[in-house]
């Protein structure tokens, strides 16, 4: 259990105090416009204050038209920056890294939010058009500058949303994705988005500025091979400070009958992953089962579910008998915890989660 209160130092930017990362979770809290709401602030605030290592923020839209969900945290202007620096400066002040995640939701971008969602290619399913090479470019662009963004509202870092089946993801889908330019056709042209991302926040931000990478490896015509393969190449070049791989369940089999055998996560941490720091997320919900993921090769761990229902998940977990409160809860319980009138309302749609009023 040790190892799970070692600091973790990172190539750029401040050591975690431990290896709890708060998970980036939707919560539904901000305003309309995507500027920061005091819900949102004190849901956050209260996890830095609570022991994470690493305090992320939800997925943040870096385009308007890139939005996923109501109440989601933008950070695709300037008029996000007053709540966006007040929100950094809270989770530094309690002594946590503070992180913001970088995000679009391409074809997953609900019609009654931004009218026409765009996707790598037009997707007759969602109803989503195909991005323009120019579109694309800009949507490079703009994932950079909501970095450059957030490095001025003086967050530690970003973590790239390149997972669950949202725009990155699109991308690296070979049934998604029929592009036939140069982000389209071969992995590599379907993953040069991400590496032109990575690329543009390292030369705009500065030496000290953390990168991070969500990728998840199945679902939303993902191949396993395929992002093993791409996993492998942003950990051997070293431009990033970590890799956070979403698998669903930490203990999962691979959906791919050609790769069952072994633990889906084994496929990650067998990896020469140099300096980069390597995650893992799913399910993670109790400290015996942190500190396996640390013995089975992980180098942190992401707290999601067990973070919404303790905010001190970290400083609980000194006790290896730690278990998190039996399932559902009230929805006091959760207000109690940390979460506003809209989060509490959305936990209440996970089945089992909160009782019945």
């Amino acid at each position: 259990m040790a190892d799970l209160f070692a600091p973790m130092t990172m190539t750029h930017g401040p050591a975690m105090k431990n290896r709890f990362m708060l998970a980036p979770l939707t919560n539904l809290q901000s305003h309309p416009d995507g500027t920061l709401s005091d819900d949102e602030f004190n849901w956050l605030t209260k996890r830095a204050q609570g022991g994470f290592g690493l305090t992320m923020t939800c997925a943040a839209h870096v385009q308007a038209v890139g939005q996923g969900f109501p109440g989601q945290l933008g950070v695709f202007g300037d008029q996000h920056l007053a709540g966006l620096t007040r929100l950094a400066t809270a989770i530094k002040a309690a002594g946590s890294v503070a992180a913001l995640q970088l995000h679009h939701a391409g074809n997953r971008s609900p019609k009654e939010l931004v009218g026409q969602p765009v996707c790598p290619s037009d997707d007759p399913e969602t109803g989503a058009r195909a991005l323009s090479l120019g579109e694309v470019e800009q949507l490079v662009e703009d994932f950079v500058a909501a970095a450059v963004r957030s490095e001025t509202a003086g967050f530690d870092g970003v973590e790239i949303h390149g997972a669950h089946g949202y725009i990155l993801a699109q991308f690296l889908s070979v049934e998604i994705n029929k592009r036939e330019d140069r982000y389209g056709g071969s992995l590599e042209n379907r993953a040069r988005i991400i590496f032109e991302i990575i690329d543009g926040i390292r030369a705009r931000t500065g030496p000290d500025f953390q990168v991070g990478l969500r990728l998840s490896p199945e679902r939303f015509g993902l191949k396993l091979a395929e992002i093993v393969e791409v996993a492998q190449s942003v950990l051997r070049d070293g431009r990033i400070d970590y890799l956070d791989m979403s698998l669903w369940d930490v203990f999962k089999a691979p959906a791919e009958e050609e790769h069952q055998g072994r633990t889906l996560m084994s496929y990650f941490t067998a990896l020469d992953r140099g300096n980069v720091r390597l995650g893992v997320a799913g399910k993670v919900t109790t400290p015996a089962i942190a500190a396996q993921m640390l013995d089975d090769g992980a180098d942190y761990v992401l707290i999601g579910r067990a973070a919404i229902l303790h905010h001190d998940f970290p400083e609980r977990a000194r006790d290896p008998a730690f278990t998190p409160v039996a399932l559902p809860v009230t929805a006091e319980y959760l207000t109690h915890e940390g979460l506003g009138p809209a989060f509490v309302t959305y936990m209440s749609g996970w089945p089992g989660f909160v009782q019945a009023a």
